[in-house]
């Protein structure tokens, strides 16, 4: 029988990726309204910033040139140079495509997209707060490995031989103060900056997927719960027919989405991962630098997880073990197909 319970107020979709949606405003990656980038204060503010940290990246690539006959300095730039190049990339075609994502976040609020009760807004919340669990320990894991990274001069106290936190070239004495702390400053925030911005491009790949399979459920309780007890049975079935439509065609926007993505993603990953795991034999496994070591590993395999997981979650929901179709014959209403 069809759910009769009250409809629910209207569903805020976007309140679960809150925290993700301030974090890549604040990093220059989320423009206000549908119309991607414009000539604003805004625009101008996501640039400069891009540039800056830039310049991380291209410093460190220099340094290349000065230790390419030493293998363990090569592998101990190599990984992270990957990964913060990777980010850099991914960034660029985030913020090329991020009209298309605004505009799959304004669908969402589409009347298709919403519950239809109470009970169906009930059984979105396992599928919305385990993302937003993932998505908590996805930020404990980067924060400490950005954390171990930063500090290690510090804690080591090799910052007294101006030992930076990351290898790279600059056209000038960073031994000297103040520019050692000024350059020491510059890595941090260059870092910290590619980090949080892949942690929230990742987690808002994830976030695509979760609303597909979200979407799936919806749609699998709709089918399961229809009926012609009030005649309106022809009137609901082509209400979920466009409903199905609409979840194709926001599954397809999303995957032009995150396809440039997620190949780069995953060879880097894999590369950057085996090159730490490498470093890992090489420095002590209780010092500083093995720590943030060990935690980037674990914050690169999360990170897999996040695209994996919420992947295989929306094409499990694509694929269920009974068809929709089956419960529209058990409905009672086989003569009205």
């Amino acid at each position: 029988m069809f759910n009769k319970n009250p409809q629910p107020k209207h569903f805020n979709w976007k309140y679960v990726i809150r925290i993700n949606l301030v974090c890549l405003r604040a990093l220059g990656m989320w423009p206000e309204g549908k119309a991607g980038y414009t000539l604003t204060t805004y625009t101008f503010y996501s640039l400069l910033m891009n540039l800056f940290v830039e310049g991380h990246n291209i410093f460190q690539a220099a340094y290349i040139s000065l230790i390419y006959q030493d293998l363990q300095a090569l592998v101990a730039i190599f990984f992270v140079l990957v990964t913060d190049w990777n980010a850099a990339l991914k960034i660029y075609f985030f913020v090329r495509n991020v009209r298309l994502l605004q505009h799959l976040m304004a669908d969402l609020d589409t009347e298709e997209f919403q519950p239809k009760s109470s009970h169906q807004a009930d059984l979105l919340k396992p599928t919305l707060n385990f993302w937003y669990r993932m998505y908590k320990m996805y930020w404990v894991i980067t924060i400490t490995d950005l954390f171990l990274l930063s500090a290690f001069p510090i804690i080591d106290g090799s910052y007294k031989q101006h030992r930076l936190p990351f290898w790279a070239w600059y056209p000038y004495n960073v031994t000297s103060s103040p520019l050692y702390e000024a350059t020491y400053f510059y890595q941090v925030y260059s870092t910290w900056f590619l980090a949080l911005g892949n942690l929230n491009m990742d987690s808002m790949t994830g976030a695509l997927m979760m609303y597909i399979a979200a979407q799936c459920d919806l749609l699998s309780d709709n089918l399961k719960n229809l009926s012609n007890d009030d005649g309106k049975f022809n009137e609901r079935l082509v209400l979920y027919i466009k409903h199905h439509k609409k979840i194709i065609s926001f599954s397809n926007t999303a995957n032009q989405f995150f396809n440039e993505l997620t190949l780069g993603q995953f060879f880097t990953t894999c590369a950057s991962m085996a090159l730490a795991m490498f470093q890992l034999t090489v420095v002590g496994p209780t010092s500083s630098e093995g720590f943030s070591l060990l935690f980037y590993v674990v914050a690169m395999i999360v990170q897999n997880f996040f695209y994996c997981w919420f992947g295989n979650e929306a094409e499990l929901r694509d694929t269920p073990s009974t068809p929709p179709v089956v419960y529209v014959f058990t409905s009672g209403v086989e003569g009205r197909l």
